[in-house]
C-alpha cells in the first residue's frame, strides 16, 4: 500500500535529495522535510541552491549563507530538550569551485595561476553544469560529517532536472573535447599560444578574433585551460564516486511536482531515468493541489441557499458568479486528480505519495512551512 507520508524516510535515511522541474516547489519542499526531520528528533542540514529570499524568512533567518547556519529551536518548535537541530547552509559555488582548485592543482603555482586568472574569476561558477557538479561535490565532502543525523539537498534549478545527474559528465567531456584539446596543445608548446600549430580553420577564427579581443585574452584564456586540465582527472574520479555514493541504501530521492501535464510527464520521465541508473526514488510528492469541497451545487438556487445559510445577502447574478467559479473550480480539482492518478500508475513502486494542498498565499514564513512539514510528516 502507498504510504502518504514521509515520516519513515525523514527518520531513517542518511541522505535525501529532493529533484523536480523548476517551479514545482522543490525548495520548499527541500526545507519542510528538513524541517520535518528535526521535529522527528534528527540533527538536520538542508543545503539549499536556492538564494531566495523568501526561503531564508521561512527558516526564520535574514539571509543564506554558505556557512552553516544553526536556527533557533524556539523559532521553528523544537521543545526544550528535543534531539533535533536545523542547519541551513547556501551552496556557493565560485568558493566550491575555489576549494577543489586548492585540492586537485598539481602545486601551488598552479593552484595561484588558476585563482588569479581572469578568465577563470569570470566564469568560474557559469561553466554549463558546474552547479551541479558543485552540489554533488558538497554532498560528498559532507556525507561523513557526525554533526548531522540528515542531510536534506536541494538539487539545482535546471530546465531538465536529469541535468542534475548528467552536467557533470557534459562538464569534464567539454574539457576534453578536440577543439580544446587543440588549443590547449597549441599553447603548451612554448608557452604562448601559437597559431600554427591549429588548424588552419581555427587559427582563421582567432585570428580574427584576437583583432577585437587583443593578444593577452587569447594567453588568459590558453593558460586557464591548460592549468584547468589537470584538474578534471580529480574531477571525474570525484564524480563518479559521487554517483556510486548515490546508489546507497542510506539515499533516497524524493521526486517533487506539480499536478500540472507537463510537470507530471517531466516526473516520470526522470523517475525512470534515476532507477536506470540504480538510484532509489522513495517518495513524489505533489504540490499546490487544488481541492475543493463535495457541496451540493446543482443550481444557482441551491448556491444561494448555501450563501444564505453563510450570512450572504444572495441574488440571482451572485448565485450564479459563485456556480461558476465553483465549477471552475472543480474542474481544476479533477484534472489534478486524474494527473497525480496517472503518476500513481505510472510509477507504481515508488511507495509513498503526499499530496500538498494549494494555499491560499505562498510559503514565506515559519508558520506556513511547519504547515508543509506536518503535512509531509503525516
Amino acid at each position: 500500500m502507498v504510504k502518504a507520508s514521509l515520516l519513515e524516510l525523514v527518520s531513517s535515511r542518511r541522505v535525501i535529495i529532493t529533484v523536480g522541474s523548476g517551479g514545482v516547489g522543490k525548495t520548499t519542499t527541500a526545507a519542510a522535510v528538513a524541517l520535518a526531520a528535526a521535529r522527528a528528533g534528527r540533527r538536520v542540514l538542508c543545503l539549499t541552491i536556492d538564494p531566495a529570499k523568501r526561503l531564508a524568512t521561512s527558516l526564520g533567518l535574514g539571509t543564506m549563507s554558505h556557512e552553516a547556519q544553526l536556527i533557533d529551536p524556539a523559532v521553528i518548535g523544537l521543545p526544550p530538550g528535543s534531539k533535533g537541530s536545523l542547519t541551513a547552509m547556501m551552496l556557493d559555488v565560485r568558493r566550491t569551485f575555489d576549494e577543489l582548485v586548492e585540492r586537485y592543482a598539481e602545486n601551488r603555482e598552479a593552484r595561484d595561476r588558476i585563482l588569479n586568472n581572469t578568465i577563470y574569476q569570470q566564469i568560474a561558477g557559469s561553466l554549463a553544469g558546474t552547479p551541479e557538479y558543485m552540489a554533488m561535490e558538497k554532498l560528498y565532502s559532507l556525507k561523513d560529517d557526525a554533526r548531522y543525523d540528515l542531510i536534506v539537498l536541494d538539487t539545482p534549478p535546471t530546465s531538465n532536472a536529469i541535468d542534475f545527474l548528467e552536467a557533470p559528465d557534459r562538464m569534464v567531456a567539454a574539457m576534453d573535447s578536440p577543439t580544446i584539446q587543440a588549443f590547449v596543445q597549441a599553447f603548451e608548446k612554448g608557452g604562448s599560444l601559437s597559431l600554427k600549430l591549429l588548424s588552419k580553420a581555427m587559427a582563421q577564427v582567432l585570428s580574427g578574433l584576437s583583432k577585437f579581443t587583443g593578444a593577452g585574452f587569447l594567453e588568459s584564456v590558453a593558460s586557464f585551460l591548460t592549468d584547468i586540465q589537470g584538474l578534471f582527472g580529480g574531477f571525474r574520479e570525484r564524480a563518479a564516486k559521487v554517483r556510486e555514493e548515490l546508489k546507497a541504501p542510506s539515499v533516497a530521492f524524493v521526486i517533487v511536482s506539480s499536478p500540472d501535464p507537463m510537470a507530471v510527464t517531466e516526473a516520470m520521465f526522470f523517475g525512470e531515468k534515476l532507477v536506470e541508473g540504480g538510484m532509489r526514488v522513495e517518495a513524489l510528492v505533489f504540490n499546490r493541489v487544488r481541492k475543493t469541497e463535495i457541496v451540493d451545487v446543482s443550481s444557482p438556487a441551491r448556491i444561494a441557499n448555501v450563501l444564505a445559510e453563510a450570512g450572504v445577502e444572495p441574488h440571482n447574478e451572485l448565485a450564479a458568479g459563485v456556480l461558476k467559479a465553483y465549477q471552475d473550480a472543480s474542474i481544476w480539482a479533477r484534472r489534478d486528480a486524474n494527473e497525480i492518478a496517472r503518476a500513481r500508475r505510472e510509477m507504481s513502486s515508488v511507495p509513498r505519495v503526499v499530496e500538498v494542498p494549494a494555499f491560499d498565499e505562498d510559503v514565506y514564513d515559519v508558520a506556513a512551512l511547519t504547515r508543509v512539514a506536518e503535512i509531509v510528516a503525516g
